[in-house]
């Protein structure tokens, strides 16, 4: 079975448990309205009716405050802004001299922005208060079963000290759940609203509105012509992104396993010597550090004038990799030596800390298998790469696959050893990208420069996708791996 058909059958047994609960759900609540008594009926008005019924005041008076509450902030605060949300804002911003007062008014006009965020978060709580809804309902008639077979029902007090017992994975979750929504749902989901709108630096709220485009944006960002140059930006950003995030990742972790194993061999000297060295270059912070190599290798660092000094400059003129006539080496300047001299400098950074994961796994390798491949007479690349390097392979998978993830939204490198990089190609330079971007950086550079949020947010949505569908095709085979009993 392929790795695409083993993920598409778990994809598609997890969706249909979920369709299936949703359906299950519903099928209860429509049992509970048909079969349900005055209590549970009058619970479709009022969610606290039904524990009024039967003496659970407390429960009863938390529902009803809970209904007018959403009721209330939904009428006043977010309909406004969601009966416009087809629009996103008609009136835009004016500013009136005002004769009478010597002063500038201004009219009551529309915000874009305020309408799409305030909309998707009154949508959103519109759909948490749906299933609140029938939830509560489906709770109601269970309450009017139990009452009917003579069950104990619980009372308020109760009802929280189960909080602190069996239902203590709520409480803990509750805080996370609402964090989760605030930080991360609301923000993708309005993320995903701009990349079909037109908001960029010529429709700024609030002096300009924006509004709704469709999908023109991703028709853009796949499209070439004399004005429109997205289409060949994103393809040679995407192309380095991943050539990046595979190189950078592979380097620095087989390079982290060798310096581990070189360091751990048995005839090394000073291996904690050795280890507090490497393991300094993660205590300095790497914003400094790399703002620093960024100065050396500039074009008049101290790097070109080290390399012009013992010949090095000369040398590479004479054998072609510069012309005639440069005056420097374009360490961080030109496209493919920036390239090569940002892979280095990243097996320079990222290397220690490979390093140190490798280290606590090569302590703990099953030496009974060592002791019986030198018996078997295997010599020490053998069982390096035989039990060493699988083993490693083992434990350190999701961590190697979400490296890559990582490596793709590598910001840091990136962006701090080539803020001064001014690229040479009109058609990179017209979409405000360079070669040396990575998906991210040309993602912060078009919202924090240029603000094209509208394309940016396309880019986001595509770096999101790349992200997940390599998480999920490699996690969802790693975990289901049988292997374990291998290593016991």
């Amino acid at each position: 079975m392929s790795l695409f058909t083993s993920f598409k059958l778990e994809k598609d047994v997890n969706m249909g448990s979920f369709f299936k609960n949703i359906g299950n759900s519903l099928k209860e609540f429509g049992v509970a309205v048909a079969k349900g008594d005055i209590w549970v009926k009058l619970s479709l008005i009022i969610m606290g009716a039904g524990y009024f019924g039967r003496k659970q005041i407390a429960r009863g008076i938390l529902m009803t405050l809970l209904q007018c509450g959403v009721i209330a902030s939904l009428v006043t605060v977010f309909f406004p802004y969601m009966a416009k949300l087809n629009t996103l804002g008609t009136v835009q911003r004016e500013e009136i001299f005002d004769i009478v007062t010597m002063k500038k008014t201004v009219n009551d006009y529309d915000n874009s922005l305020l309408i799409l965020l305030y909309g998707i978060i009154g949508i959103l709580i519109i759909v948490a208060f749906i299933a609140l809804y029938i939830s509560n309902i489906r709770a109601v008639y269970r309450e009017q079963k139990m009452q009917e077979n003579g069950e104990h029902l619980n009372t308020f007090s109760e009802d929280l000290v189960s909080f602190k017992n069996e239902n203590f994975h709520i409480t803990l979750l509750t805080l996370p759940s609402i964090g989760v929504l605030l930080i991360n749902i609301i923000p993708i989901l309005f993320m995903v609203c701009i990349a079909f709108t037109n908001y960029d630096e010529n429709h700024q709220p609030p002096t300009y509105l924006f509004t709704w485009v469709g999908i023109k944006n991703f028709i853009s960002l796949f499209t070439n012509s004399q004005t429109i140059t997205f289409g060949y930006a994103f393809v040679r950003v995407l192309v380095w992104t991943l050539v990046w995030a595979i190189i950078a990742t592979a380097t620095t972790f087989f390079g982290g396993i060798l310096l581990a194993q070189f360091i751990n061999h048995e005839h090394t000297m000073g291996k904690g010597l050795w280890r507090t060295l490497f393991v300094i270059t993660i205590g300095i912070p790497q914003f400094v550090t790399l703002l620093l190599i960024s100065k050396m290798f500039g074009d008049y660092g101290i790097v070109n004038t080290w390399c012009a000094d013992v010949g090095i400059l000369d040398f590479f003129k004479n054998i072609g990799l510069l012309g005639p006539g440069a005056a420097c080496i374009p360490f961080l300047s030109k496209p493919g030596w920036a390239h090569v001299t940002i892979i280095l400098v990243n097996i320079w950074v990222g290397i220690p800390y490979q390093m140190l994961i490798a280290t606590g796994i090569l302590m703990n390798i099953p030496t009974d298998q060592i002791e019986s491949a030198r018996i078997d007479g295997a010599n020490k690349f053998q069982i390096f790469w035989k039990i060493t390097m699988p083993y490693v392979m083992f434990i350190t998978g999701p961590s190697l696959i979400q490296s890559v993830i990582q490596n793709i939204n590598n910001f840091n490198v990136i962006y701090l050893l080539t803020y001064n990089y001014t690229t040479t190609d009109m058609a990179l330079a017209n979409s405000n990208a360079k070669e040396v971007d990575l998906l991210i950086t040309w993602l912060f550079r078009l919202t924090n420069e240029y603000s094209n949020f509208k394309m940016a947010s396309v880019i986001g949505i595509i770096t999101f996708v790349i992200c997940a569908s390599l998480s999920l095709l490699t996690f969802s085979r790693m975990i289901g791996g049988d292997k374990e009993g291998i290593y016991r």
